[in-house]
């Protein structure tokens, strides 16, 4: 039987992907809203040549990117109803189906790599509920990827505290996110990350919030010229798989997968320091400045968010108050 999982690569490595799939008892296909020179897509290659040297050719693996395929938002009901098999979402795409996603955007709550490790750990008191939620929606978490702290870009000037949101429309991508926003005094707007460019370049947004990696894999310094390190929210991006796909490969198969969704996993993990450090430098030489709020700032910050941490704990009950909770003790 020959299995198809649905997914994204660019035209070239669709074209060579689609010969070495005729030979393949198993096809992954993954789609994927950022570019494959990202550092997720260079994960996704990385998971890519795992699994076709450990099957010896008995699986191939396409990757999708830029959204070729779908959006982002898109990805959760497109794994989960069978439409397509396999895909990349950032986590606060779950939020609809699973409130308790969003304990990764309250705000500064995860704000070290130590507390982010903590939390992220396969079977953690974070992690655990969460990616038992999503198994509810009918795709199967195959391995997390970092993205790192969330960061804050505008044009003329860094955004120090609450006061310089207040009447200005901020890029989000997510319903938390957007509270924090609104908690500080600004008008949250939902754009996809792919859709961020073109929103900057217009006005559509005056304030954008993603991580540095997506500065230096979208150049979004060709539309922003600032860029403020809040570190507000960890970003997270998950690959799911449809689950009635996932449950019929073969056992062989399976474990295939999965030790290479482990290793990329761990390596992306790993990454993420690096990663971020050379996106600052490349954002710096192309002539962004760089802005780390004091002490002071960074207490107001904090004393604007109290609202968005009352309101998860409405959304979750007693499962977010204990996911909460083991947070705040890392």
């Amino acid at each position: 039987m020959k299995h198809t999982l649905i997914g994204a690569v660019s035209a070239a490595a669709l074209a060579l992907g689609a010969f070495g799939a005729e030979a393949a008892e198993t096809t992954l296909r993954i789609t994927l809203q950022l570019p494959l020179k990202s550092h997720l897509g260079q994960n996704l290659v990385l998971f890519k040549n795992e699994v076709e040297a450990a099957s010896n050719g008995e699986i191939a693996v396409e990757i999708y990117d830029s959204a070729q395929l779908y959006k982002d938002n898109e990805v959760p009901q497109a794994v989960g109803s069978g439409s397509i098999e396999m895909g990349v979402a950032s986590l606060t795409r779950y939020v609809g189906d699973a409130p308790i996603v969003d304990i990764f955007y309250q705000p500064f709550l995860l704000d070290t790599e130590d507390k982010v490790r903590k939390a992220v750990a396969p079977g953690s008191p974070v992690r655990a509920p969460i990616d038992a939620a999503i198994a509810e929606t009918g795709s199967t978490v195959l391995w997390w990827q970092a993205y790192g702290g969330s960061i804050m870009l505008s044009n003329g000037g860094p955004i120090k505290g609450p006061d310089d949101l207040k009447g200005k429309k901020v890029r989000v991508f997510g319903k938390t996110l957007g509270e924090f926003v609104e908690a500080a005094g600004g008008a949250p707007t939902i754009v996809s990350g792919s859709e961020q460019y073109l929103a900057y370049q217009r006005g559509t947004v005056d304030v954008g919030m993603t991580g540095v990696s997506g500065v230096q894999s979208r150049k979004l310094w060709e539309v922003m010229d600032t860029i403020t390190i809040t570190n507000n929210a960890d970003i997270e991006f998950i690959v799911v798989a449809n689950t009635d796909f996932w449950n019929n490969l073969p056992e062989d198969h399976r474990a295939i997968i999965q030790a290479a969704a482990l290793k990329a996993e761990q390596t992306v993990r790993d990454d993420m320091a690096g990663i971020e450090a050379a996106a600052y430098a490349e954002a710096e030489a192309n002539g962004m400045a760089i802005y780390t709020p004091t002490a002071e700032e960074m207490a107001t910050w904090k004393a604007a968010s109290q609202p968005v941490y009352d309101a998860f704990i409405a959304a979750t009950g007693e499962t977010g108050k204990a996911m909460l909770e083991a947070a705040q003790s890392f």
